[in-house]
This record gives C-alpha cells, structure tokens and sequence, in this order.
C-alpha cells in the first residue's frame, strides 16, 4: 500500500500512550533532578570549579555560582508541572530550557543520555501531551481521547534513531573484533551478584559486545510490532538494568525502559492510568470523552516542516565526524551527539609548558590550581578541552604580567588498551590556534586502524 502523507497526519489514535508518557518523563526528570541535588554534586561540578570548559559558541553560558542552584530547582518543579499536566506548555519550555542550560554549563559533564532528554523535552513542547489525564484537560474541561497519530509516533522515530545508530557505532573492529573496552572494564565487575566470576573470562566480554550490537539494532523494530513486543520489552528491562548494575550511568537505564512503554497499545496505557487513578483517587471517566483533537491546517503545515527539520538534523548530525581526517575515537571530532555510548576507554595526561618567546624562560603549570580532577581526566584525551584550556593560561599569565605568552603542551594518550602515545603536537603554540569547526591538525595522527562506521 503506497504511504500517503495527507491521510497519514489525519488519522487519529488514543492519546493516553502520549499521556503515560508525560506522566513518566516528568516524574524520572524530578526524580533526577532530587538525585543530583542529593549527592552533593550541584556543589562539587558547578559552584566549586574555578573554571568551566564551554561548548563552541556557547561560551556564554556559564555557572552561576550558588544562584545554580535556583536553575535546578526551576528545572525540578517544571518537571512535576509537566508530570500532572499543568500549565504544560510553559512548564515544557521551562524545563527544556533549564535543562539544556544545565547541559552546556560544563562540557565536562557531557553525557548522550543528557542530550537526549534536551532534544526529547524540545521535541515534546510540540506535543498534545496535555490534551488527555492532565489538570490542564480538568481545569480547562477540554478532554482529548482522540490525538493525531503523528503525535506519537515522533517519539518511537527518535528512539528509533537513539537506538539504530547506537547500534551502527558499535560496527568497529575494537568492539566486535577486540571485544573492547568491555575487555578493560568487565574485570574490575568481580564483584557483581551471580555473574561476577565470569567478569573475567573473554568469552563473555565478546557475548556481551555482540549481543549489545545486536540489541541496538534490532530493539526498536522487535518493539515496534505486536507480536515481538513483550519480548522486546522483557529484552530492554534485562539490558538496561544489567547495564545498571555493571556501569555507573544513573538515572539513563529507567528512563529508557520507561520511554520504551510509548510502543504499547493504547489498552497498556489505558491499564496505567486506571492503577494511577486508583492510587490518587481520580475520576478518570472525566477524561475519556471520545473528542478528538483537531490541528488548523496551517498548524499541521508549521509542525510538520518544524519535525522534519527537526529529525533531518537528527539523522545527518552523527555523520558529520566523516568531513574529518584520521580517527574518530583518536580526534574526537564529530564524537559527541552521534549515540556512541560507551565505546571507548581513553586515557592520558597533559603537561602544560608556559614559554616566554622573546627569553626564552619557561616554566610548568600545575593544573591543580585550576581544574578539578576529574575536569583534568576529561581534559587530558580530548582536543578542544586542551585547546580551551590552553587558552584560558595564555591569558591567565599574561594578566599576571608575564610577556610574549607562548603554551605549549606535553600529552600522551592510550586509546582502547593501546599503549599509550603522543597526541599533540608539543612544537605548537596552542595559544595561537583559534577554536572552529575546522579539523585540528595539530593532533598527531593516530598510529593503528579502527575499522568500521
């Protein structure tokens, strides 16, 4: 049967998947927010740092110091809004915004699962989450039962694509040839419950490179028809929650068992709503009106040019790392917002030398005084971090008076179990070189060969 767009985005569906969806996100984000607020960490990565390594073009966005804390809390309470459905827009726009600003304080802090709940809670404002099961419906007694089918199914496309090209980065010769990193990091799990003995044995470390491809690339299509879907389900609550116990990678594993219930019939979130109302004693006959939510045609014109630029940028962005020279997980150039989670173990050190060019006098800096240790960890194997920084003591020495400021740096860096080799070029005065979107070609080409995508 040929797909035709104009009936496709006037067919309707239930709206209550889209409904538990909102439930859920706006709950695991509260959830995360209490969590990180907890452990002290708003303190230890944003109000103690001196220094703060910025996105390319983002520079301006910053910490603020304690007042930090008040982005936080903004971001907590927009999550509870969006999670009862109350004043939803404003609330989704709040927390997208709050939260995307969180993620660009420190590039430090860079994680894919923190990118995705941004372009997530940015796809969701577009959304009729509100439309069923929320106080906005109550209030406003405008219940929607009936949603555009579209409207649910931009989120399976984005888990699809999550999902898809996790799996597609996983096509290496270090993952599946080398079973690495798993190689380095699965025998330090001795001491995981039942399986812990095994940490050890290669056998295993390969079983779980194939099997974590595997999964990745096929989960969201065994998901996406009926009759392998419990099975599939079963699959992504085994997977992440090994994952979880394995890898220290917080809230990430929940949230994406918890997305994953959006490709359930309408009967399974029907199921949810009424425990939920159970519990919290709501009427939820209120809700099921059998009304069906109308776009205006210039609506669905505006909304469907905006998510399909939306999802273009989303498929093209992880291939851009293929307009550079040399290797991905050496120059890291393209490596973030492409889905290549956990791919490699990275390691190293930068010594940085601070050089007066006329005298000739030198001397070596401590990055203690700047950087936290684990802003040095990250700032050691990755080249715009060394290039900010470099940057920031250029200009740090020469306010102190010193003159003719020249910054060069010694680094080494052992890429997968590789032994450890230079990785910038130390004649190069990194004071001079500019940040852009240029390949870097101060960063000494890698020595060996990862094939694949």
């Amino acid at each position: 049967m040929k797909f035709q767009p104009n009936e496709y985005l006037k067919k309707n569906t239930e709206a209550a998947p889209l409904a538990v969806f909102r439930i859920f996100f706006g709950l695991m984000m509260f959830v995360s927010i209490i969590r990180f607020w907890s452990y002290g960490w708003i303190d230890k990565l944003y109000v103690q740092p001196s220094f703060f390594f910025s996105y390319y073009g983002f520079d301006f966005i910053k910490p603020l110091g304690n007042y930090t804390y008040l982005i936080f809390a903004l971001c907590g309470i927009s999550a509870i809004f969006i999670a009862i459905g109350y004043k939803y827009r404003i609330a989704m726009i709040t927390f997208f915004l709050s939260f995307t600003y969180i993620e660009l304080m420190d590039k430090t802090t860079y994680l894919n699962h923190y990118y995705f709940i941004s372009i997530l809670s940015f796809l969701l404002i577009f959304l009729p989450a509100n439309a069923y099961y929320s106080l906005d419906a109550r209030l406003k007694k405008k219940s929607f039962q009936q949603i555009p089918v579209w409207t649910i199914d931009t989120i399976k496309l984005l888990l699809t694509i999550v999902y898809f090209y996790a799996g597609l980065a996983k096509l290496n010769s270090d993952w599946l040839v080398n079973a690495m990193p798993l190689k380095i990091w699965l025998p330090s799990k001795f001491d995981v419950p039942l399986i812990g003995g095994l940490m050890h044995q290669e056998w295993l470390h390969y079983i779980f490179s194939y099997t974590g491809a595997i999964y990745d690339l096929s989960i969201p299509f065994l998901l996406l028809f009926r009759k392998t879907r419990v099975f599939a389900f079963v699959l992504v609550v085994v997977f992440h929650v090994l994952t979880r116990v394995l890898f220290p990678i917080g809230m990430f594993p929940y949230i994406m068992i918890v997305a994953t219930l959006i490709f359930f019939d309408s009967n399974v979130h029907h199921g949810i709503l009424h425990f939920i109302s159970k519990i919290f004693r709501i009427n939820k006959a209120n809700f099921d009106t059998n009304k069906s939510l109308r776009f205006f045609p210039y609506q669905i014109k505006l909304l469907t040019t905006l998510l399909a630029f939306f999802f273009v940028v989303q498929l093209l962005l992880p291939f851009r790392y293929v307009l550079y020279p040399g290797e991905l997980f050496w120059t890291e150039e393209g490596y973030r917002f492409s889905w290549r989670v956990m791919l490699m173990e990275k390691a190293g050190y930068a010594n940085f030398k601070i050089v007066d060019k006329e005298t000739g006098k030198r001397f070596y800096v401590d990055n203690d005084d700047f950087l936290t240790s684990f802003q040095q960890k990250q700032m050691a194997t990755q080249p715009d971090f060394i290039l900010e920084y470099a940057h920031f003591l250029k200009t740090h020495f020469e306010n102190q008076g010193h003159q003719n400021v020249q910054v060069f740096v010694e680094s080494y860096v052992a890429l997968n179990g590789r032994l450890s080799s230079q990785y910038i070029d130390p004649k190069v005065d990194l004071g001079k070189q500019k940040e852009s979107f240029k390949h870097k070609t101060w960063i000494i080409p890698f020595k060996d060969e990862i094939k694949g995508l």
